[in-house]
């Protein structure tokens, strides 16, 4: 829903560093509770994607909380300003979402904050911007 990933691969080279046959599993427990499904990719046949179900996207408002309760209390790369933005916008971001749904739109919702994303605003900080 965040980041726009669909494909297992997407979701195995995502950075969060978690085994294959634990993504897997977690994957088919997803499924099997009826949060996401798997459909076949219209350009290629051969390929599968995930895809949240209604009541997945119904999770979209507490992974926004969850997303700003991380965001204020981890070390997450998450600027101040990003943070601030998702608590004054809650609304906003849980329509954009369920409008990203519907259209079948992948683009991510809220930008991914990588190592080298995390390290410069670790020098911003440095030199005076606020960040959580």
């Amino acid at each position: 829903m965040v980041r726009g990933y669909r494909s297992f691969k997407q979701f195995q080279h995502s950075g969060e560093g978690i085994a294959t046959n634990i993504l897997a599993a977690r994957l088919r427990r997803l499924q099997s509770a009826g949060i996401i499904s798997l459909e076949r990719e219209k350009q290629d046949a051969r390929r599968m994607n995930y895809r949240l179900t209604e009541k997945g996207i119904d999770l979209a408002p507490v992974l926004l909380e969850l997303l700003i309760w991380g965001g204020r209390h981890e070390k997450s790369g998450a600027s101040c300003a990003l943070i601030e933005n998702m608590e004054q916008n809650r609304e906003q971001i849980i329509a954009e979402a369920r409008r990203r749904w519907k259209n079948r739109d992948s683009t991510p919702l809220i930008p991914r904050f990588d190592e080298q994303a995390a390290r410069g605003l670790a020098g911003a900080k440095r030199g005076g911007a606020k960040r959580i």
